[in-house]
């Protein structure tokens, strides 16, 4: 399989450096990344937005590499972020941290942890070979 991710943006409409408007993932084996929070590797939740933010797509990040695939293959990321908070913070954690364009969509929920500001899921094509 060609794991080769095509970003798809109209002429009609607006586009951006950060994301696409969609995203051809080629048929063959799929990695759904659960929710991953601002948690360390010991467990601990980190503290801010920014850090939470960072944090949680390095978790996101590991996991593709454990599936033997990586950011330039994500064709879709979920961002969720705590009610009442301004997503500016994220937005510039998430910038710094992901370089690769991709589907993005991001919401505003009550989450179910106290302290966790954002979660974070992706889905992946995983590469032949």
């Amino acid at each position: 399989m060609n794991a080769q991710i095509t970003p798809v943006d109209p002429p009609s409409m607006a586009t951006s450096p950060a994301f696409a408007q969609g995203m051809i993932v080629p048929a063959g084996p799929i990695l759904f990344v659960g929710g991953q929070n601002g948690v360390d590797g010991d467990g601990n939740l980190v503290k801010g937005l920014g850090p939470q933010t960072a944090q949680a797509l390095r978790n996101v990040k590991a996991v593709l590499a454990e599936a033997g695939t990586g950011p330039e293959h994500v064709a879709k990321l979920s961002i969720f972020l705590t009610s009442g908070v301004a997503p500016n913070e994220a937005y510039a954690a998430s910038a710094a941290e992901w370089t690769h364009r991709t589907a993005v969509t991001v919401v505003t929920v009550p989450m179910s942890r106290p302290g966790v500001l954002v979660e974070i899921e992706a889905v992946a094509a995983i590469p032949a070979g």
